[in-house]
């Protein structure tokens, strides 16, 4: 018998998900100001920073909400471990991929957008609804 029980939810539908919009809207906003600011070049580098948190981030909630219900407890644990060990190798990938692909870049506006993504990631507790306080 298999004891995995498939999330029957919708992706755009998991309380996580509010997670991911708030950091798409932090990272617009800190991109725009970067662009006019400081101008382009910083503008699409902190829009960058911001999509190498994002996007990870993303895959990590879609292996982490994968599974769901007391009989799939195993398999939410498992799917936990593989989704951040993916985030970490999709992190770090991206990076590479941004510093050798990319030309002009500003780096300062790169970690300007990744930082913000990430402080909103730290904020989760404070932004999905239901999440558990003691």
């Amino acid at each position: 018998m298999n004891a995995r029980m498939p999330n029957r939810v919708p992706f755009h539908r998991l309380p996580a998900f509010a997670v991911l919009r708030w950091q798409a809207l932090v990272v617009l906003v800190v991109a725009l100001i970067l662009w006019f600011y400081q101008g382009r070049i910083a503008g699409y580098s902190g829009l960058l920073g911001g999509l190498i948190a994002i996007v990870p981030n993303a895959y990590f909630i879609y292996r982490a909400f994968r599974y769901s219900g007391a009989r799939s407890a195993r398999a939410v644990v498992s799917e936990i471990f593989a989704g951040e060990a993916g985030k970490l190798v999709m992190t770090a990938v991206l990076f590479v991929l941004l510093w050798v692909g990319v030309r002009p870049l500003e780096a300062g506006a790169v970690f300007a957008g990744f930082l913000a993504a990430v402080a909103v990631s730290a904020c989760t507790p404070l932004i999905v609804k239901g999440f558990p306080k003691h």
